[in-house]
């Protein structure tokens, strides 16, 4: 299994704010995609669950499901920085339904 270490995270919100004013957004029905392009040869990705998901438990099990869908699908990123956003249906979803949009949208947004 892949790991997830510090290099591959947006950290810091400077990283957070360069990505959303330069990147591109894909709107999909559960996440927003933000891709910036980034001078390093890996991808790295940032995480945004607001309060208005919902409780604390349930933004942590979205982000549990969203940094697993990263370490096992690595490969469908390309290098630059990423931020996924989730929006108030995405607590619904179950793991094979968020990768299966997260897949559609990544290749979607290239």
């Amino acid at each position: 299994m892949p790991n997830f270490d510090k290099s591959g995270r947006l950290r810091k919100r400077i990283e957070f704010t360069k990505v959303a004013a330069l990147g591109n957004k894909l709107y999909l029905a559960d996440f927003i995609i933000v891709k910036a392009a980034s001078d390093l040869s890996w991808p790295r990705i940032g995480i945004t669950v607001s309060r208005k998901v919902g409780n604390s438990v349930i933004r942590n099990k979205i982000k549990r499901l969203l940094r697993e869908f990263f370490r096992n699908n690595r490969d469908l990123f390309l290098p630059a920085d990423y931020n996924i956003i989730a929006r108030s249906g995405a607590v619904k979803l179950g793991y094979d339904a968020l990768c299966q949009e997260l897949v559609n949208g990544l290749c979607r947004i290239g």
